[in-house]
């Protein structure tokens, strides 16, 4: 599970709980924070939860930055997290602070719920679908942002994207990472969801398989289409072939704070997505179909690529 759930001593009432950490992947400190405090939230709305109790923040303050880095920096990092953490309607009460080679934030979420406040992610059936709530890609679109000043690896993707594509990519992915997925959290309730798990670090077919894996009945998981930040699949094919494998189209590629996976009622899913891009403003996507099986999980060889770029996306403010 995203998060553990542990019955406390008083009756009826639970401790959902996780925690999570990150290295800066983007140039502006004060997203770096919104994006690690989203990333830590999505664990807790995986399961349905979509309040937060209580926040812990993880600081490791780089020991390698001059004094004037780590006095312009730090506070951005700090700011971002706790505004995205009273966004989403909780505050930072407490963590811990560090000197470290590396800078490091992160966080612990904790929930006190009753056992209709949070949703097991164990009763997929045969015939349900699944919705993806945020593209993949964000891992290529970064690095191909910090390669546009590396002409080394730049060079093995110029040929398929542009600059300006690749700053919009990055931009498309920054906005996203640091967007809560709290109104989907919100929305599993209301539209009976099977269970949901979060897009990190193992990438799409990687969660998607331990959530099989978690499933009461005998089904597989089985993906028809992928929504990717505009012109990174191409940039992702081009990489692999000069020998940077970021297996996007295989399943693999690693997300940051990435989109809910969401398992619903057929009949449920479209009401489902149509609410949510009312609420967010963004769409989400129809991505796969639970079938009976032995519990698998695969993409198909045929798996439709979805662009998904400014021409799809509201702008950004």
């Amino acid at each position: 599970m995203d998060s553990c759930v542990l019955p406390t001593r008083h009756r009826g009432f639970y401790l959902v709980q996780t925690t999570d950490f990150f290295y800066p992947l983007v140039d502006d400190p004060y997203f770096q924070g919104k994006i690690a405090c989203a990333n830590v939230l999505s664990d807790l709305y995986a399961m349905g939860v979509s309040e937060c109790d209580n926040m812990l923040m993880l600081l490791g303050v780089s020991n390698e930055m001059s004094q004037l880095e780590r006095t312009v920096v730090t506070p951005q990092m700090i700011k971002g997290f706790n505004d995205l953490c009273k966004e989403a309607g909780s505050s930072v009460n407490g963590g811990q602070s560090v000197l470290n080679p590396w800078f490091i934030i992160g966080g612990v979420a904790s929930a006190v719920c009753s056992k209709d406040e949070f949703i097991m992610p164990d009763h997929a059936v045969a015939g349900d679908v699944i919705v993806l709530t945020k593209p993949i890609g964000t891992q290529i679109a970064v690095n191909a942002h910090q390669w546009l000043e590396q002409p080394k690896h730049w060079s093995k993707i110029e040929h398929v994207v542009t600059k300006e594509t690749v700053i919009q990519a990055y931009n498309i992915s920054m906005y996203s990472m640091a967007r809560l997925n709290r109104n989907a959290a919100k929305l599993m309730h209301k539209y009976e969801c099977h269970g949901a798990t979060d897009v990190t670090g193992f990438g799409i077919l990687g969660h998607l398989r331990n959530l099989v894996d978690n499933q009461k009945e005998n089904v597989s998981f089985c993906l028809h289409s992928l929504p990717v930040v505009g012109g990174m699949f191409a940039a992702a094919e081009a990489a692999a072939k000069g020998g940077m494998n970021f297996n996007l189209k295989e399943g693999f590629s690693a997300e940051t704070s990435g989109g809910l996976l969401v398992c619903l009622s057929k009949d449920k899913a479209q009401g489902f997505c149509d609410e949510l891009k009312a609420l967010d403003g963004v769409p989400c996507w129809i991505i796969g179909d639970v079938v009976p099986g032995n519990k698998t999980a695969s993409i198909n060889a045929d798996v439709k690529i979805i662009e998904v770029d400014s021409t799809t996306l509201p702008p950004y403010q």
